[in-house]
């Protein structure tokens, strides 16, 4: 009698539409319940960014909110050396605009599903995630690992909030630090921009060639307030006053009503002088 196939049958990872392979996933070995995670390559042209490198960094969908970037590395350790991890509510690049805060001034985050950019030091281990069977969960709170939740892990963050006064002063002077140092770049940066955007006798600006690769800079809004400027008194020398019939007549109408009414104006003050008994001709 012939072996059966499924009892030889290999285990296959489940790829499903737009190229995500789906992981299980579980809370502990004796749970019934699992969770479903998606997986696939982080490729996107327009990032070229060092920290997620695109031959070596997993984008994953779905992660669960009791799965902190620690407790996430250690899961995907499995399939090899993790260098980073990093969660967040929406996809998105990693350039992110302002300082960087302290832990104890960043905003809440919130307990949402979250995704997850996880770089591995070897692309092997990148395609070993791919790969990984959807019979075979992951596991995540282990005997070695354990993974604290509700009151539990509330009496933890509790704990860890607190911090002594000296650590909380280094942290604010080292901010304010960099806070002075960076306004002091954007002054220079400023003054060298109204250098640069400067106008000589005959109203010509120097424009200097920038580094190979560098942006345009946008222009400061002194600098557009004097293009505007420039912009109206080239058309006001442009107009033609009184070229046309039409336009002469009109203009020697408003000035015979500006007449009269300053001779009406002139008529009332001295009729207010001469009440007052003020009015001295000579």
């Amino acid at each position: 009698m012939a072996p059966s196939r499924k009892k030889h049958a290999k285990a296959q990872s489940c790829v499903i539409p737009e190229g995500f392979t789906v992981l299980s996933l579980k809370f502990s070995s004796d749970s019934a319940a699992q969770h479903q995670l998606f997986v696939k390559e982080h490729r996107v042209r327009a990032e070229r960014s060092s920290h997620r490198p695109l031959d070596r960094t997993l984008f994953v969908l779905n992660v669960p909110p009791y799965c902190s970037e620690a407790v996430v590395k250690e899961i995907f350790s499995k399939f090899g050396c993790v260098e980073s991890v990093e969660l967040r509510e929406h996809p998105g690049s990693t350039q992110e605009s302002g300082p960087k805060l302290s832990k104890f001034f960043q905003p809440l985050s919130k307990q949402c599903f979250k995704v997850g950019y996880i770089v591995f030091k070897n692309t092997s281990s990148l395609s070993a995630a791919k790969s990984h069977p959807l019979n075979e969960p992951l596991v995540v709170c282990t005997t070695q690992h354990t993974v604290k939740t509700g009151v539990e892990k509330w009496m933890q963050e509790y704990t860890k909030s607190f911090i002594e006064p000296y650590k909380l002063q280094e942290i604010v002077d080292s901010f304010i630090e960099d806070y002075d140092k960076r306004k002091e770049e954007d002054a220079e940066r400023k003054k060298e921009q109204a250098e640069k955007q400067k106008e000589d006798e005959d109203g010509w600006v120097k424009v200097t060639r920038g580094p190979k690769g560098a942006k345009a800079r946008p222009r400061s809004e002194a600098a557009n307030h004097k293009t505007l400027q420039k912009e109206m008194r080239k058309k006001k020398r442009k107009e033609l006053m009184n070229f046309y019939t039409w336009q002469h007549r009109n203009t020697q109408k408003e000035h015979i009503a500006e007449l009269r009414k300053k001779f009406e104006e002139d008529k009332q003050r001295i009729a207010l002088l001469r009440a007052q008994r003020k009015f001295k001709p000579y």
